[in-house]
């Protein structure tokens, strides 16, 4: 270990810390629970997540016993919906398995549905002040710019090598405090983009620093490929206020989250070409009536970018056949995938009578 970095990185974040409710605490449900959400996810986007799931789910039978669809409309807005139903599905393994107490040791965390290796060194620190060092993004970044590592991030020797030292690093007889202390240094000073180099407590010493190298590290060896998804879905509405929705069932983005007919293509189509679609006539008889095309929408996932409209569509009268038919004003009560819960936001309930 060396001495002069956990103690002045200690001494920083004593000072520095942010005052946010999973910390100075050790329970270990609320610790699993900030972690997941954090994950991909902002703090200041977390927060209000992680303060309803306490006071809805305030231990982790409440959570197991909750249906997934319940869990999932709290989750909504929040993106990466396998979290809440990994979340979920430990839950009821963590009450069938260890009586509904987190387990205590870092290799039965790890084993844990949803958990890798940074969540459970995460919780295993944190709860038990067990001696894991947490690797995430933060530590990438400050690793890598102030000892010079420039092994890719995302490759198998890379990892090895982060994790080597930041375990040598460890402070191990304070190691909560210590994994709170780096990652809370790299989101508030050592960031992606324009850190504080200037009043870095670590300037002097590091090699990116000297190099003009904060700018290329840490290193990426992998790019990500983006897909475009083209959805047009169909609102199919009543005289009577009804419509028609759909769970999402598929291996796929949204799973277990609710939507309206969807038809998905390659590319984008038209009113003419969408008229012609043979699943656009097998669910819209010959007499119906346009009421609205929506703007195109734009959702960025991270390997996927989504282009979606919305065509409302008034039937004379929907047909028992289709499972799922609910009211216009119950749609709330359902979860939605952020792009039709922010297209009904935009759009008139008028539109829709």
């Amino acid at each position: 270990m060396d001495a002069w970095f956990t103690l002045q990185l200690i001494t920083w974040y004593k000072k520095n810390k942010r005052d946010l409710p999973w910390r100075n605490q050790t329970n270990a449900y609320y610790i699993w629970l900030s972690e997941i959400i954090l994950q991909q996810t902002q703090v200041t986007q977390g927060l209000n997540y992680y303060l309803k799931f306490i006071k809805n789910y305030p231990t982790v039978k409440h959570l197991a016993n909750a249906s997934e669809d319940q869990i999932l409309k709290d989750w909504q807005g929040l993106g990466y919906y396998s979290r809440a139903r990994n979340l979920h599905s430990t839950a009821n393994f963590i009450l069938q398995n260890y009586g509904g107490k987190f387990p205590t040791n870092y290799n039965d965390i790890r084993s844990l549905k949803g958990i890798g290796d940074y969540t459970a060194a995460a919780i295993a620190s944190f709860a038990y002040n067990l001696p894991y060092a947490v690797v995430d993004g933060n530590v990438y970044r400050v690793l890598s710019r102030l000892f010079g590592i420039k092994a890719p991030i995302d490759s198998s020797v890379g990892k090895k090598q982060f994790q080597q030292l930041a375990t040598d690093l460890l402070n191990t007889k304070k190691a909560a405090l210590h994994n709170q202390a780096i990652m809370e240094f790299g989101s508030q000073y050592c960031k992606p983009v324009n850190p504080n180099c200037v009043e870095c407590i670590f300037n002097i010493k590091c090699f990116a620093n000297a190099h003009n190298l904060v700018s290329s590290l840490p290193i990426k060896e992998k790019k990500i490929k983006i897909k475009n998804r083209y959805l047009t879905y169909l609102i199919l509405v009543d005289k009577n206020k009804h419509v028609i929705i759909n769970k999402r069932s598929a291996n796929d983005i949204w799973k277990g989250l609710y939507e309206f007919y969807l038809i998905e293509t390659e590319k984008e189509i038209t009113e003419l070409e969408l008229f012609k679609n043979a699943d656009f006539i097998s669910r819209c008889p010959t007499l119906f009536a346009l009421k609205h095309i929506s703007k195109q929408y734009k959702h960025i996932l991270t390997h996927q970018h989504l282009y979606a409209k919305f065509y409302i569509i008034q039937l004379s009268l929907i047909h028992n056949k289709f499972n799922d038919i609910v009211t216009i004003n119950s749609l709330t009560k359902f979860a939605l995938p952020r792009l039709i819960d922010k297209f009904l936001n935009d759009c008139k309930i008028e539109l829709f009578l």
